[in-house]
Formats: structure tokens, C-alpha cells, sequence
């Protein structure tokens, strides 16, 4: 099931429509900040940037963005409000294996507004 927002019935390259997101990667020292478009996927856009979203267990496994596998976990640190509300998939792989409610599967996500990620909390 995909979460739909009116803001992105249609993901646009115009710069208004850009949102940022601040990315804590894991041993790095320093955030990167990317800028994508408003109702992007998450996973997606770190992928795209160069962004590794995978531990090399989930290198190995990951199910490529289908929900099922949760390899994809971020660390939401701020702006959960600009993010795709929780989901059956995301409550079945973190909710229920008390996982704190900051983790996100990345692939389940459409980016609203600005956030801010860490990756690999594993």
C-alpha cells in the first residue's frame, strides 16, 4: 500500500519544490546534505546519492525496496512529521521487534520537508 500525498501528486524538478535532507552517515563525522524532490522515496534518493542505506548483512539480503526484508532502517532524527506515516509493513519489521519508533525503513518513506536521517542505527 503506498501513502499518497496531495503535496506530491506529481514530483517536480522546480527548486521550490526540492526538499532537503540531512543525512548523519554511520562513521562519518560530518552530515551531508542532499536536496530531492518533494515526495521522493527515501531509499531511493540516498541510493541515488551515493548514501549507503545497507550494513553488509543487508547488502547481501536486502529485497531491493519491496518493504519485506528491513535492511533499510534510518534513524529519523528530525522532520518525522514530512515522512510517510508508519505502515503495516514497517510496524511488522520494527514496531512489533520493539524497535524504537525513530526507526524507519527508508523504502517506505516519501520525503514531504526537510529531515534528517542517520543511517545503519543497527
Amino acid at each position: 500500500m503506498e501513502w499518497n500525498s496531495p503535496l506530491s501528486a506529481s514530483v517536480s524538478n522546480n527548486k521550490k519544490d526540492l526538499v532537503q535532507i540531512t543525512v548523519y552517515e554511520k562513521g562519518s563525522s560530518e552530515p551531508r546534505v542532499i536536496e530531492v524532490p518533494r515526495g521522493a522515496n527515501l531509499r531511493k534518493a540516498l541510493l541515488e546519492n551515493n548514501v549507503d542505506v545497507y550494513t553488509l548483512r543487508g547488502k547481501l539480503t536486502n529485497c531491493g525496496g519491496g518493504g519485506q526484508c528491513g535492511t533499510c532502517v534510518v534513524d529519523v532524527v528530525e522532520g518525522a512529521g514530512f515522512l510517510t506515516p508508519r505502515g503495516v509493513r514497517e510496524t511488522r519489521l520494527l514496531t512489533d521487534k520493539g524497535r524504537p519508533d525513530a526507526w524507519r525503513l527508508s523504502c517506505c518513506l516519501r520525503v514531504e520537508g526537510p529531515v534528517t536521517v542517520r543511517t545503519k542505527p543497527q
